[in-house]
């Protein structure tokens, strides 16, 4: 009985020996994930500009390279309205709309709180860096996670995310509310800052790389064409009426003498194209000082480029400054990648290349060409409604104002003063209506109802959150933009801003490209797959499968 007893006892150890021996090893990050991820967001490139300076790309530059050896989805859309810098960088993020992660513009009225909101506003958060308000600021304003949450969160928070922007707001709002810093240009003092939602001070390596003043150093050597002038044959001649002198009066085209900026407005260099250069020196300064793609959890670092945003406000797509800021932005890009292989090496980062809006042609230009376009001023568009209010109703505090291409009721005020809010909203849509460069006028409330097109409706109800858009949907013609006749902008449904580029490259990416129709919110849902982790907590993306290896 005794040897029996032995033998079982025996075998039970030595399949609990034999089951522990087989037990596999947990996976390490790096055997199913790239050590990296890398998203870079182009502010306000349309999509053709892929291929509008293709013959001037260098064949050594980013562009080239990437469409040759990585995967391209040539048709990429927005699916909402408005199409803006805030709703663009949360959505690309999120994989979700403004219906669902609320942020439905770069400001909005809050129909709860009465007030304006700006869509990174904290006053809870304070300045870290600097002095004064620009870091007053914190994602708490987004209601779903980031794909930068999702891979903090699936790794235990062992993966590091550091987020790089000029612009607040395209720093802070794809950084999530997990990142362990987002770093964004304060042009007063000319120094990268954050807030004390992330940190209570800046490492030392952003406080060296600001005492660098490398914009002084941009500054000195001012910018001149890469190519002699007339050999920009995509491009416009460099002088027009109708286009902003964002270096001062005198400064009438190319060469622009920067010097005069030296130490006197740091903020200028957004609007030039060492903006990017400026902030893809900062990405380096991160990688390296934060080891980032250094361990066995992978890190994803995040870059927006907002200087081609500011300069194709002020100039417009047909610029020769457009197309000097693009083919300057392609030699960055290139040397960015050669910068990645050195550090990271090659194939061990997975980088998607992607743009928040578009941006529409200067309507004086299309005029120029016989094409119709129009402006329409949207403070004096305020006013004539206000009035129109107040002498149909008896009070001008009827609306907020128009913005984000909505008007805003104060519902407040119409219920106090027991007014009929569907009179005021027909009286609105009729007079609208009857303006030139406007084509339909629609009530939010009601939209199911309305007869729009498909593609209209449902990018109107994909950027509608009751509580912070408005109540009246304007609708303009093609080429109209809401604005002046001197430099442009975007926002509306149209393809020319909401047909973006969208590129991959680097790990598990196969070279090649589809013309199937993808979107924005694809995204983040294809990041998620690739690295195997939850998607964020309001995606409606889809997996682009054809891009995987």
């Amino acid at each position: 009985m005794r040897t029996i007893l032995t033998f079982i006892l025996f075998s039970l150890f030595s399949l609990s020996v034999s089951s522990q021996a087989q037990k596999p090893v947990e996976n390490k990050a790096t055997t199913f994930r790239p050590k990296l991820v890398v998203g870079i967001v182009v502010d306000q490139m349309r999509w053709d500009y892929l291929y509008r300076y293709t013959g001037r790309y260098q064949s050594t530059g980013g562009f080239k390279r990437i469409l040759a050896q990585g995967f391209s989805c040539e048709n990429a859309f927005i699916p909402y309205a408005p199409t803006v810098t805030a709703c663009g960088h949360t959505c690309i993020y999120t994989g979700s709309v403004p219906a669902i992660n609320g942020i439905t513009g770069n400001s909005w009225w809050d129909n709860n709180l009465m007030k304006y909101v700006y869509c990174a506003e904290d006053k809870e958060a304070k300045t870290v860096g600097a002095e004064g308000t620009a870091g007053e600021m914190s994602p708490r304003n987004v209601l779903t996670t980031t794909i930068c949450d999702e891979l903090r969160l699936g790794t235990n928070f062992n993966s590091k995310v550091i987020v790089i922007a000029i612009k607040d707001r395209g720093a802070i709002l794809p950084a999530g509310h997990s990142a362990n810093a987002a770093y964004w240009y304060d042009g007063k003092s000319g120094k990268w800052i954050s807030s004390t939602y992330y940190m209570n001070d800046l490492p030392q390596w952003v406080k060296d790389f600001n005492g660098r003043k490398l914009q002084n150093q941009y500054y000195n050597q001012g910018w001149n064409t890469l190519y002699p002038l007339n050999a920009y044959l995509q491009s416009t001649e460099d002088e027009k009426d109708y286009e902003f002198k964002v270096f001062g009066a005198e400064a009438k085209g190319f060469p622009y003498n920067l010097k005069k900026f030296i130490d006197k407005n740091f903020g200028v260099i957004a609007s030039t194209p060492f903006g990017n250069t400026f902030t893809l020196e900062m990405a380096k300064s991160a990688l390296i000082n934060e080891q980032l793609g250094n361990d066995e959890a992978t890190d994803f670092l995040a870059i927006s480029l907002s200087s081609t945003d500011y300069v194709g406000h002020s100039f417009g797509p047909n610029s020769i400054e457009a197309a000097d800021t693009y083919l300057r932005l392609d030699k960055d890009l290139g040397d960015f990648l050669n910068f990645l292989d050195e550090k990271v090496g090659k194939g061990q980062y997975l980088l998607f290349l992607s743009a928040d809006h578009g941006v529409a042609h200067v309507p004086a230009f299309l005029k120029e060409h016989k094409i119709p376009a129009g402006a329409i001023d949207e403070e004096r568009l305020n006013r004539e409604l206000t009035l129109l209010m107040k002498n149909k109703f008896g009070t001008d505090k009827v609306i907020v104002r128009s913005m984000n291409y909505q008007v805003f009721l104060n519902h407040l005020i119409i219920d106090s003063l027991k007014l009929d809010e569907a009179a005021i909203s027909k009286t609105i849509i009729n007079y609208l209506q009857t303006k030139e460069g406007i084509s339909r006028v629609v009530n939010l409330h009601d939209l199911a109802r309305e007869p729009l097109n498909k593609m209209q409706k449902d990018m109107f109800t994909n950027g509608y959150f009751p509580r912070r858009s408005g109540d009246i949907q304007i609708i303009f013609d093609p080429q109209w933009i809401d604005g002046s006749y001197t430099g442009t902008t975007h926002g509306s449904w149209n393809p020319y801003d909401a047909h973006i580029p969208l590129l991959w490259y680097g790990w598990n990416v196969k070279s090649g490209k589809t013309n199937r129709q993808v979107y924005m919110t694809d995204i983040a849902a294809t990041i998620a797959a690739m690295l195997k982790i939850q998607m964020p907590s309001g995606c409606v993306g889809s997996v682009i499968e054809e891009l995987m290896k």
